[in-house]
């Protein structure tokens, strides 16, 4: 299944979800209707205590009732479910704070810590993503892990204490390539929305508590009380149907989370180790948190008992999940040794200190020989058949490129990626001019327009930066978009309105520069502005035609100057759009695909359909490769607009 089926099918599953919800909901209205009735009548029967009376008589039907029960029900859950899915707007970070978890320093010195940030980063440059947060959960002993957020934008990586403490590098990469499929297909938003859901069911119970204490009337006439003890009761319903849409949203994912993360990673032995140790550990995935039951259908292990046997399991069990990929495995769990733990910590401390070979030699190994010198032999051509199967497909090729690219990295780069001030002189010095005088002058401004410290540290970046611009432009914006995310809201400010008229300082906007402008706001919009996570609100193509049309007519433009071979280019791409008969996809002149134009027509289209996005990427590949090579700068303008439409694309040229 490609990425955007897989994105598809998430969707689809929410239709499932909202359907699971509504006939919760439905079964809680009938069930407070009748617990209501019989309340009610019961409070009746005691206020007429003479013997002359008739005997009341109780309805099965009574519309007050009915339309007071359905009003209190929905008002409840609704208003409980906004309250929560509110309180995570802000995304990963909202449910890795409420899990009690640590912001871990990008800077760490920690052993465990930074050997987690470095398979993090790792994954994010092979997957075509940007740095999520990183967040250690200190108050957990058992192996857990999860991934949260609306979007790439916003995603944070939360792993327990004892995750990083007792697994090795490649058990704990398997678990983080597991969480990675999670961001990759599409899993993070639905989970999320699940929380709201779950609590919005659960808050009958408080509303019980709250009624079981109300004052008012007499004794014998306040059914308040009864009725709080009542929906109290109904509360182990919400709870009952809460868990059995966890467990049916969420079961078979982890299955296909496995099956990719050891497809990503090559290595089914480090998944399988990393489940074999929590079945070893006397704590195995167990969370403490009192906030575990709302979230711990998002977890990598059961973080619960198994309630019901089993039946309603957010996971299935873990000899399954084993044997799935590991057929060998012999069944057991023997004890886990304290040599174990020890040799773990070790790694852990080697990694730490290790040291790596200068970039240009491990570019060269990457890239099949792609080295700095212009002598040296030319970057493989990049075959437009092998992009679309990569986006959202990230290989073990991806990963070791993305390891040895890290590396690689001179230490100045790196350092700067995980600061967040530094990381704004990161992005300033890729986007520097070439000539001397106009990039001191750019220099100088920045100086005037945030710090002289600033300006400094861009100028000493720039050489290094400049070298690694040649191969990893975009890797370099993920990693330091980590480090950006921890900006203050005045630092920002700054930030943004600087790189705005950077790019436009030289008196031209390239496209590459443009785009990358828009995925760093773009990702960092959650965070310092207000936007909201984005739904989609176009099904068909027809009213975003001209858009595709902005799009490829740009691409079209950068590749050549010659009137004939632009329109050649747009002719080979536009077949893949499949636009309407009546709507006509056509060549745009230079002045109507400008950067303005650009903007507005990829904000629209990232609202659209995953097929409609698919076609637009598969039309924009075969655009830039009309000329039978895909070069270096093409295939990062390609990876930088998958992005702006939130379809990750793994570094390109990395094939077998």
């Amino acid at each position: 299944m490609d990425f955007f089926a897989r994105q598809e099918q998430a969707r689809r599953k929410t239709k499932w979800l909202v359907l699971y919800f509504m006939l919760a909901v439905a079964l809680l209205i009938v069930s407070v209707y009748f617990i209501s009735l019989v309340v009610f009548v019961g409070v009746q029967a005691r206020q007429h205590h003479s013997y002359d009376e008739a005997p009341i008589q109780i309805k099965l039907w009574d519309p007050e009732v009915f339309f007071g029960a359905t009003i209190g029900v929905l008002a409840v859950i609704f208003l409980g479910s906004a309250y929560k899915t509110n309180e995570l707007a802000a995304g990963g970070s909202a449910v890795a704070t409420l899990m009690g978890g640590r912001l871990v320093s990008q800077n760490t010195t920690d052993a465990n810590e930074r050997k987690l940030l470095n398979v993090v980063e790792e994954m994010s440059i092979a997957a075509g993503v940007p740095m999520p947060q990183v967040y250690v959960l200190e108050d957990e002993r058992g192996i857990n892990a999860f991934a949260a957020g609306h979007s790439t934008g916003d995603a944070a990586v939360g792993v327990t204490r004892g995750c990083i403490e007792l697994l090795s590098r490649d058990e704990l990469q398997g678990v983080i390539g597991h969480e990675f499929s999670h961001i990759l297909n599409g899993d993070m938003r639905l989970n999320l929305r699940l929380i709201g859901i779950i609590f919005g069911l659960l808050c009958l119970a408080s509303v019980g508590r709250i009624l079981l204490y109300a004052r008012g009337g007499s004794r014998d006439k306040n059914a308040l009380p009864l009725l709080g003890l009542a929906l109290i009761a109904l509360g182990a319903i919400g709870v009952f149907f809460g868990r059995l849409i966890q467990a049916a949203v969420s079961r078979q994912r982890e299955f296909l989370a496995d099956a990719s993360s050891v497809q990503f990673t090559r290595n089914p032995g480090g998944l399988s180790g990393a489940l074999q140790k929590i079945g070893r550990y006397s704590y195995g995935s167990k969370l403490e948190s009192a906030h575990a039951p709302d979230l711990c259908h998002m977890f990598f292990g059961n973080g619960l008992g198994d309630a019901l046997f089993g039946a309603m399991a957010t996971h299935p069990p873990i000899p399954d999940r084993i044997h799935a990929i590991d057929p060998a495995w012999d069944g057991k769990f023997p004890p886990l040794k304290e040599e174990q733990v020890e040799t773990v910590r070790r790694a852990a401390i080697s990694e730490l200190e290790q040291t790596h070979p200068p970039m240009p030699q491990i570019l060269g190994a990457i890239l099949g020989g792609a080295a700095i010198d212009e002598d040296a032999p030319k970057p493989p051509v990049i075959r437009t058949r092998s992009v679309l199967p990569n986006l959202g497909n990230p290989t073990p090729l991806h990963l070791k490129y993305a390891e040895q690219l890290r590396n690689a990295l001179p230490e100045n780069v790196k350092a700067a990626a995980r600061d967040p001030l530094d990381a704004t002189a990161l992005i300033y010095a890729l986007l520097l001019a070439a000539g001397e005088q106009l990039r001191a002058q750019q220099l100088a401004e920045i100086a005037r327009r945030t710090s002289s410290s600033i300006s400094e540290k861009t100028a000493a970046l720039f050489p290094d930066v400049s070298v690694v611009a040649r191969r990893a432009r975009l890797p370099l914006v993920n990693v330091a978009l980590g480090a950006l995310r921890n900006l203050q809201a005045d630092e920002f400010t700054r930030f943004s309105a600087t790189l705005k008229w950077l790019i436009g300082s030289d008196g031209k906007v390239e496209l590459f520069e443009f785009v990358l402008q828009k995925i760093v706001l773009r990702h960092l919009a959650s965070k310092f502005g207000d936007a909201r996570p984005a739904a989609i609100q176009f099904y068909t193509l027809k009213p975003l035609v001209p858009d595709c049309a902005v799009v490829l007519s740009a691409l079209a433009n950068v590749g050549s100057s010659d009137a004939d071979e632009i329109q050649k280019a747009f002719a080979a791409g536009a077949p893949y759009v499949y636009a309407p008969d009546d709507v006509p996809l056509e060549l745009l002149a230079p002045d109507q695909c400008g950067v303005n134009q650009i903007d507005a027509a990829l904000s629209r289209l990232a609202l659209a359909l995953p097929v409609i996005k698919r076609n637009l990427i598969e039309a924009s590949v075969h655009v830039v490769g009309e000329d039978g090579v895909i070069v270096e700068a093409e295939a990062e303008l390609l990876r930088a607009i998958a992005d702006t439409l939130d379809c990750p694309m793994p570094p390109l040229g990395v094939e077998e």
